[in-house]
């Protein structure tokens, strides 16, 4: 998984396109932040910030890459991109649809000048329907795609905000296997495409568990089913010392096997029943079942067949031995720990430059790469084009 030849123009900024060049940049995509001349990607400036004195969310999704700062709304500041995107493989906006086209770096636009392009727009609900050109964040795709209303116990309860951006970082993820998967069509002789990317989207894609009711009339209820609580065998349960612990025996062989180690056998013939006094029966004695006991008692008593897990808070799970066994959690000696690439392999970097870019910090060496001269780089600068 070596991506050391790419090259990627990436106009994103704040959590979800960045997440997803990061993604890139981790197998060794050359990543060229654009940013405009002002403020560029304010996610620099948004706190807690790290020991680096840059935002600590900018210094988690921006390592590896470079930064140049150029002033699209001019006419010289988009003929210096256009030189850039002659030599790219990839261009990723995640600009409102219509403002890449009114900034004169639409995907029609540049293929005048690399007709194999890969471009990609990542956007909130996409380039078409009634709500293209609506603002929005995270809550709002996660409440129209159907997730919102999902996150609770029960229809009496509010829907709770997911403790992650589920909608940004899918859409993250989305657009990094979209560009990856445009540029495999591109070598296999397709030439480059157009890539529409919708957070929304890419949210309701997630509800693959509940589809087929939700699409044949039958709108799957919270806390109602398989994987939402209705079930005794897959929820959370709280412990004696108030910390809570997973139970997920879907298969009847793991509940038997829970059954049996925590002397519950009489439970056992339940499995799968939908009676809904035994199911209220069984949840019951589960519930007192787990207060016996602390959570490190019954992650230290119950084997790897139960299918009991802990819930971790989130520095828990970043010390948890699992993920540093996995490698996940990066602790570099020059930079800020981060999670790192999501994936191991035999043929993934195993370490990657971790140094975050200043704000345009590249940008007389990028279009001096592309042809500027020193005497061309200093008008454009004076004129204000370039940082």
């Amino acid at each position: 998984m070596q991506l050391d030849s790419v090259r990627i123009l990436d106009l994103s900024r704040l959590l979800p396109g960045p997440y997803a060049t990061q993604l890139l940049a981790d197998v060794g995509a050359d990543v060229i932040k654009v940013e405009d001349t002002d403020a560029g990607d304010y996610a620099r400036y948004t706190p807690p910030t790290t020991d680096r004195d840059v935002g600590a969310l900018f210094d988690s999704v921006n390592r590896g890459k470079r930064s140049i700062a150029v002033d699209l709304k001019s006419a010289a500041g988009r003929e210096a991109f256009y030189r850039l995107v002659a030599d790219a493989d990839v261009v990723f906006e995640q600009f409102r649809p219509g403002v890449a086209e009114r900034l004169g770096i639409g995907y029609e636009t540049l293929l005048e000048y690399n007709e194999d392009l890969v471009y990609c727009s990542l956007s909130g609900y996409g380039q078409t329907g009634p709500y293209a050109e609506r603002a929005g964040h995270d809550l709002n795709y996660v409440g129209l795609a159907g997730l919102l209303d999902m996150t609770r116990e029960d229809e009496a309860m509010a829907p709770q905000i997911p403790g992650y951006q589920i909608g940004d970082l899918g859409g993250g993820l989305f657009a990094a296997f979209s560009i990856v998967g445009g540029l495999l069509s591109r070598e296999l002789g397709n030439g480059g495409e157009y890539i529409d990317v919708a957070m929304t989207d890419v949210v309701a894609s997630f509800s693959q568990a509940i589809s087929h009711e939700a699409l044949t009339g039958d709108d799957p209820r919270p806390g109602e089913t398989a994987l939402t609580g209705r079930y005794p065998w897959y929820d959370v349960y709280e412990a004696a010392d108030g910390r809570y612990v997973t139970l997920a025996a879907l298969e009847p062989k793991f509940w038997e096997a829970f059954c049996e180690e925590t002397g519950r056998e009489g439970l056992i013939d339940a499995h799968g029943t939908d009676d809904p006094a035994e199911l209220e029966a069984v949840r019951e004695e589960l519930e007192s079942l787990f207060a016996s006991r602390s959570q490190e008692e019954w992650l230290e008593a119950l084997s790897d067949e139960t299918m009991v897990g802990p819930v971790c808070t989130p520095a828990e799970a970043t010390e948890h031995p699992q993920l540093e066994a996995r490698g996940l959690i990066e602790r570099p000696a020059d930079a800020p720990p981060r999670v790192g690439f999501p994936a191991a392999g035999s043929n993934v970097p195993e370490s990657h430059d971790e140094s975050v870019p200043g704000h345009g910090a590249h940008t007389d060496a990028l279009l001096a790469s592309v042809g500027y001269d020193e005497d061309e780089l200093a008008d454009l600068r004076e004129s204000g084009v370039i940082l």
